[in-house]
């Protein structure tokens, strides 16, 4: 079961005209807003990650608007675990459940998620806030993971495991968020 007080939320190379053509943008895009801000309400952290940002541009704005407070890493390498920074702020935060989400689901997702668990991290990915420019690619990347061991997991599914009972003190406005 995931834990507020193990969990990290990352957002992966959400920019520029790549976002743009996602297969299914707007449900892509909704799901991180929500996971960001429930995020926000819950204290969990979130790292920020964009690949190349002087090719890809920036983080598009409906996504980084929401993390204004946050520096992000800009990476090279596919995984966010390939850039040095990254695994340094992971570090410190001392936390062993990461959710993950962003694009594209078959290369920066999938191998984030298996480099995250090859350093010993529960990892789960939110089927509905990940995309490919293909839904085959969305896909054959749930599936290995899946079968990798990788949590697969719906976006209302985690928020509601994360807050595990009505009574939590933010069980109103995250309900609020998936309305």
């Amino acid at each position: 079961m995931l834990e507020i007080r193990e969990s990290t939320l990352v957002v992966v190379d959400v920019q520029g005209k790549l976002a743009q053509l996602m297969a299914d943008k707007e449900t892509l895009f909704r799901n991180i807003r929500i996971l960001i801000q429930a995020a926000q309400l819950l204290e969990i952290p979130i790292l920020w990650c964009q690949q190349v940002p002087k090719a890809l541009g920036p983080t598009v704005p409906e996504i980084a608007e929401l993390l204004a407070d946050l520096e992000p890493v800009d990476k090279a390498s596919f995984s966010c675990c390939g850039d040095e920074q990254f695994v340094s702020r992971l570090s410190a935060l001392d936390r062993r459940q990461v959710l993950l989400c962003g694009i594209e689901a078959h290369i920066c997702i999938y191998q984030t998620a298996r480099d995250l668990l090859g350093r010993g991290h529960e990892v789960t990915v939110l089927a509905d806030a990940v995309s490919s420019r293909k839904l085959e690619n969305r896909r054959i990347a749930l599936d290995r993971l899946a079968r990798e061991g990788v949590a697969i997991a719906s976006t209302e599914m985690v928020l509601f495991e994360l807050l595990k009972t009505a009574k939590h003190p933010q069980f109103k406005p995250i309900a609020k968020l998936v309305k």
